[in-house]
């Protein structure tokens, strides 16, 4: 079967940090060379493709290596520049009994509820609408697309599955009696899947920028970190954070004064070449 699929369109197939059961549920229904991409829970920094292959699933890892500083994708004995050209190569070669087909379809979820958003990284939606679920985060949190392209966190308890082809029917809605309330601990948007770029959050809105690392951010917002994650760091409004690597997950790594460890980037912002210079 000929594949169908744009290796560029990063969203297509980047699930996010999906556990190997999770991945495994996705993939077992689906028919060989369907696919997907996670982030790897065992190498910080690395990610799995995860391919359906015949009657069983297949996890390949992907080093992210640097030979001579340079950041390059490797699986088994190959290296690729970045990953969409790793899954362009395997559009038309065998990993082990099949080439990539097509990414696995995204869940769908229909909203029961209003949201109006709490923080800038949250995605507001109104009752009824649909949303395809772009990572599933954490438990009580995912980030979501909508129709319009828009993406952000959203309660997860606000929104019921759909099945593959089921068409919502939204007549007379009700009073939103019995909202749930989401669980607090929120966990980084997926903004981008660039390497190299990334998007700086600000209060209003979101502004492609490119930066050269290691540099220098600014702490924004306040954050405690849970004391059972010794990766996360602890951050204070004016820390000054050596950013070293900006993962594709939102969680960024740096240096702050000695320690190092990860935060999400919503949390600070570059410093200027003004600011720098004083």
């Amino acid at each position: 079967m000929e594949a169908d699929f744009d290796p560029e369109d990063k969203y297509s197939w980047f699930f996010g940090m999906l556990s190997r059961e999770r991945t495994n549920q996705i993939l077992e229904p689906e028919q060989s060379g369907v696919f997907l991409v996670r982030e790897s829970r065992t190498q910080v920094g690395d990610f799995v493709l995860c391919v359906k292959e015949e009657l069983r699933v297949s996890h390949y890892i992907i080093n992210r290596i640097q030979p001579g500083g340079v950041t390059r994708f490797k699986i088994g004995d190959k290296e690729f520049p970045d990953i969409p050209s790793l899954l362009n190569f395997y559009k038309t070669h065998y990993l082990d009994t099949t080439t990539l087909i097509r990414p696995a379809p995204r869940a769908k979820l229909q909203c029961k509820y209003d949201f109006q958003g709490q923080d800038p990284e949250d995605l507001p939606f109104r009752r009824g609408d649909i949303l395809e679920v772009i990572s599933e985060d954490e438990e009580e949190w995912w980030t979501a697309r909508n129709v319009n392209g828009q993406m952000g966190q959203i309660p997860v308890r606000y929104t019921q599955p759909l099945e593959p082809n089921q068409i919502p029917a939204i007549n007379n809605p009700r009073p939103q009696d019995d909202i749930p309330q989401p669980q607090q601990g929120r966990p980084a948007p997926i903004n981008e899947y660039r390497t190299g770029l990334q998007l700086q959050q600000s209060t209003t809105t979101t502004v492609p920028i490119q930066v050269q690392l290691p540099a220098k951010a600014i702490v924004v917002l306040q954050r405690i970190p849970s004391a059972y994650d010794r990766r996360q760091l602890q951050l204070k409004i004016g820390d000054i954070v050596t950013v070293s690597k900006m993962n594709l997950n939102g969680q960024w790594e740096g240096t702050i004064n000695g320690k190092e460890g990860i935060f999400p980037f919503t949390h600070v912002r570059f410093l200027t070449p003004e600011e720098l210079r004083n």
